[in-house]
């Protein structure tokens, strides 16, 4: 593999394994000369590539004209002087300029083709981003925080870190997080303007000031190496249908001795009594509906087996269970109702389910919000937290 270090926060490299030539950082030169070391090695990419040449700008965040006619100069020459070869750009819609911009190439060059890398990348994210999820995002971090605030600081958690909390949803955690431990930085990314856009509102409307809301994508940030000292990602890599991709990006910013925290669900292992029967038979055909979309909701022990493979050390795993007894028994059952509203409608409906399978799986959801509220009842959630170190 190929590196150019060109222009500050400008990178450009070839990988001749995966015949990808790759920009990132910001490109703003004044004259094509400063281009020059990047020009020749696209150039050379090309001479060395049969069939398809792959032109990576997931992390390309600003490109002026002068850099994009240059770079596409090369590309059109390419194409018509090799009528063999093909080139397929990726780009992301979190940097959405860049499917438009390049997407022009493609009228000019039919064997230029453009390629939303993110577009399928997240296949729950249509029902996962929707406004009426709010609450139940709301409602369960409400419910996790009385044990995350104590289980926090095991994994290394302390004032004054600069922390990243990544997949950050509406942004309530890191509210949380700054209240109770004081962070001196906190980046919140999230994939959903949806869900940025509401945790801005929310921001504001409280006066919460320190919280950096930042739009990305989980698997390609454009944030830099090895800077923050705690990098959390809660409930989120149990529904990538690649999360090794996400825990690449968690190990790259995380500073050497820093930690990554991550918590995941196994929910077939939600439980509740009485009627334990049809809850538990819910909760196990939820998991294969998430498995239908490609998502891996029962990820939770297997926590520290990815985080060793991320080449994660010093591994703490531990998990804990919430329960109707964490407070006011409604909050779980809100939670509950939640789950039934979004799996047993949308998703379920998505996937083809029969009326009679959706009455006999909405009924265990209902039997656990039942035995959430009785007198006798108890009702359970469990939720498995791990956390590793970047080696020094």
């Amino acid at each position: 593999m190929n590196h150019f270090n060109l222009l500050p926060r400008f990178k450009a490299q070839y990988d001749m394994n995966d015949q990808e030539f790759s920009i990132s950082g910001i490109v703003r030169p004044q004259s094509i000369d400063e281009l020059a070391p990047s020009i020749a090695l696209l150039r050379d990419s090309i001479d060395r590539v049969r069939g398809v040449l792959y032109l990576n700008i997931k992390r390309l965040s600003q490109m002026n004209n002068t850099a994009f006619h240059a770079f596409s100069r090369v590309i059109i020459d390419a194409c018509r002087a090799r009528p063999d070869l093909k080139f397929v750009i990726v780009t992301s819609s979190v940097v959405g300029w860049t499917t438009r911009k390049f997407g022009y190439l493609n009228a000019i060059e039919p064997n230029i083709t453009v390629q939303e890398y993110d577009s399928q990348f997240y296949p729950g994210q249509s029902f996962l981003e929707e406004g009426g999820f709010i609450p139940i995002l709301r409602t369960q971090t409400k419910l996790t925080w009385r044990h995350e605030r104590t289980i926090l600081p095991r994994h290394g958690m302390k004032t004054g870190v600069v922390m990243a909390d990544v997949c950050c949803g509406i942004g309530d955690f890191a509210v949380l997080v700054q209240r109770e431990f004081e962070p001196s930085r906190i980046v919140a990314l999230d994939h959903s303007k949806s869900s940025l856009a509401y945790a801005r509102n929310m921001a504001a409307e409280f006066d919460i000031k320190g919280i950096e809301y930042t739009h990305g994508d989980a698997s390609e940030m454009l944030l830099e190496d090895d800077q923050f000292d705690f990098v959390t990602c809660r409930h989120s890599l149990q529904i990538f249908n690649r999360p090794e991709l996400i825990l690449k990006e968690l190990y790259r910013i995380c500073k050497p001795g820093g930690r990554v925290y991550i918590t995941n669900e196994k929910i077939s292992q939600c439980l509740g009594e009485p009627r334990g029967d049809t809850i538990q038979w819910t909760y196990n055909e939820l998991a294969k509906l998430f498995a239908y979309f490609t998502m891996d909701i029962e990820a939770g022990p297997k926590n520290r087996r990815l985080l060793i493979e991320a080449g994660f050390e010093d591994i703490r795993a531990e998990s804990f269970m919430v329960t109707n007894l964490d407070g006011d028994p409604k909050d779980f059952a809100n939670v509950v109702q939640s789950w039934e509203d979004v799996f047993a409608g949308d998703m379920s409906q998505r996937r083809g389910d029969n009326s009679k399978f959706v009455k006999r799986f909405r009924r265990g959801f209902q039997d656990h919000i039942f035995a959430a509220l009785h007198p006798k009842g108890y009702a359970g959630w469990p939720v498995w937290v791990a956390s590793g170190q970047k080696p020094l």
